[in-house]
């Protein structure tokens, strides 16, 4: 992105068709990526907000305003070449999910976990097809293979523009449960990260709050929504 370190040089931004999809224009010159390739986008929401932060520029060109910019590049210049790779490194999330491992005491965090993070458990039984067990403590202890074959078989079928969303969705939570939960219109984006922060926010509850992880909890929050708005945009 260091090539983008420079002032705003153009007047007009606009959305225009492409061969496979839809363009964003400055001044009429479309807009490549990093790679020096087409920004091809494939829906014309996602064409509007990439548009719109482009638009909002003023002044030196930020890339840290630009979300649906940076994640419509990573698709096309990363995703798009390790579409595999980057299945697989997703769909290993499910081994090790967030809601899979549970706290031993004290009661309190433990019910908790247990109200907020089953019925999530059951809806992906239900809605994805694949059961995943609960396991007390910070061990590793593998699930069934043939329900982490059900979810690396869906999260290789997202497009790569889907998996670059999908990718801060489960990383950023550290559940591949509440990424689906996210894509499948279970849950909202704000929903899910709560549910993703459950025992961050018991020690909280416990200890108060330091500034500085609450700074970074909400700039990780910020770009969790985003990737769901990105997910919305692209479908």
């Amino acid at each position: 992105m260091a090539e983008w370190a420079a002032k705003r040089f153009w007047k007009d931004t606009v959305v225009a068709e492409a061969q496979e999809g839809f363009e964003v224009h400055l001044d009429g010159r479309p807009v490549r990526t990093p790679a020096k390739v087409p920004l091809i986008l494939p829906t014309r929401a996602l064409a509007d907000l990439v548009a719109a932060e482009w638009e909002a520029q003023d002044g030196v060109i930020d890339p840290n305003t630009m979300p649906a910019t940076r994640g419509a590049n990573a698709a096309i210049d990363k995703v798009s070449i390790q579409h595999a790779e980057v299945a697989d490194m997703l769909a290993d999330y499910g081994d090790s999910d967030l809601l899979c491992y549970r706290a031993a005491h004290p009661q309190e965090l433990v019910a908790r976990q247990a109200d907020l993070w089953d019925p999530l458990l059951d809806w992906a039984e239900g809605a994805l097809g694949a059961r995943l067990e609960t396991r007390t403590g910070i061990m590793h202890a593998p699930q069934s293979a043939s329900a982490l074959a059900i979810l690396r078989d869906k999260t290789h079928g997202f497009t790569a523009f889907e998996l670059a969303a999908f990718h801060d969705l489960v990383s950023l939570s550290g559940s591949l449960i509440l990424g689906f939960a996210v894509t499948e219109g279970h849950l909202d984006a704000e929903e899910a990260w709560r549910l993703s922060r459950v025992d961050e926010d018991y020690q909280i509850e416990q200890w108060g709050e330091d500034e500085e992880a609450a700074e970074a909890a909400e700039i990780k929050r910020q770009s969790f929504v985003q990737a769901a708005l990105f997910y919305r945009v692209v479908n």
